[in-house]
């Protein structure tokens, strides 16, 4: 039984960094508010014709930089934790582990448009909003709360826990 609690904690744990990187990394917001907004396009509506492998790749790309942000954000906070000096190894500890996400943000982003780049979709899109111009209105009234996650986050109690915004 002591076996179920420990996995169970293991799973809170990975939960609470999740939870750490969206509270205090601006990027790891802009993924989630991409993510979030191309999911409800893929799944809410029928513009883009869209394989399960497709899918499969989009899931994979997706996971691969929100990962990649989580690993970005222990590497940072484990070199501040180090040391509070400014060193050239900590800066390219930090450097190196930044890169790494645009890698794979970027390809994300290529995977993106070779999957979703649907003059047809497109299209369709444009179509929509036109016979519903509420719906356009409402599109766009949803960047103004999707802007204020990304550049102002929740919650956030203290802004010396987010030295990711400090430069080394």
């Amino acid at each position: 039984m002591d076996n179920y609690k420990k996995l169970f904690l293991s799973f809170g744990y990975a939960f609470r960094g999740i939870y750490y990187a969206l509270k205090y990394e601006r990027n790891m917001r802009i993924h989630f508010t991409c993510m979030a907004y191309m999911y409800s396009f893929l799944l809410i509506y029928d513009f883009f014709k869209v394989s399960a492998v497709e899918f499969a790749i989009i899931f994979l790309a997706n996971a691969l930089v929100t990962a990649l942000e989580l690993v970005n954000t222990a590497v940072e906070r484990s070199v501040d934790l180090a040391s509070a000096e400014h060193t050239e190894k900590g800066k390219v500890a930090k450097d190196t582990a930044a890169g790494a996400v645009l890698i794979a943000a970027i390809f994300a982003v290529l995977v993106g448009i070779a999957i979703l780049g649907q003059p047809e979709a497109f299209k369709a899109m444009y179509a929509y909003y036109t016979d519903k111009p509420i719906m356009f209105v409402i599109f766009v009234l949803s960047i103004i709360p999707a802007s204020l996650f990304i550049f102002k986050g929740f919650g956030k109690s203290s802004k010396g826990d987010n030295s990711s915004d400090k430069t080394v």
